[in-house]
């Protein structure tokens, strides 16, 4: 009777063991999730024919690694490189924090991962980051040409 009780025991804090290690792995995929819908950057009336496409794009933040994947389609010319950007505020624009690897055609898919330091995992969760593609005719002075703000 007491080495049953005993199996028992052992059997119990294994199955413990067990769901906490499973909800850990679990908590660590998971992640706080952002998306973007890219639409255009503002456009003057001259750029307006060059300025075309959409996409989307979602992404992951794990700790301070940010994780993004996207796609877009309709460009007027080629993409030529994709950059995760810092804003000064929501909708505001600011300085690119990192490049993301991006097809060089009018669609494709974009891809990347950054590590974001505290001020900009704050900044992240506050609508202030956002995913830019620049094009061959896109909007001077470096061929800006869809936007999206990574938001909740």
């Amino acid at each position: 009777m007491l080495r049953r009780m005993q199996q028992m025991k052992r059997g119990a804090v294994v199955l413990i063991a067990a769901a906490i290690v499973s909800g850990a792995a679990l908590a660590a995929q998971g992640g706080d999730k952002f998306n973007a819908r890219l639409s255009w950057v503002p456009i003057s009336g001259t750029e307006r024919a060059n300025v075309t496409g959409k996409g989307t794009a979602t992404a992951t933040l794990s700790g301070t690694r940010l994780t993004i994947a996207g796609s877009f389609e309709g460009l007027a010319a080629p993409a030529t490189v994709a950059r995760l950007h810092h804003g000064m505020a929501k909708g505001a624009r600011g300085l690119a924090i990192a490049d993301l690897m991006v097809d060089k055609a009018p669609a494709g898919k974009i891809s990347g991962t950054a590590t974001l330091t505290a001020e900009q995992v704050a900044d992240l969760k506050a609508g202030k980051l956002y995913v830019q593609v620049h094009s061959a005719k896109g909007v001077e002075p470096d061929g800006a040409n869809l936007w999206g703000w990574l938001l909740k």
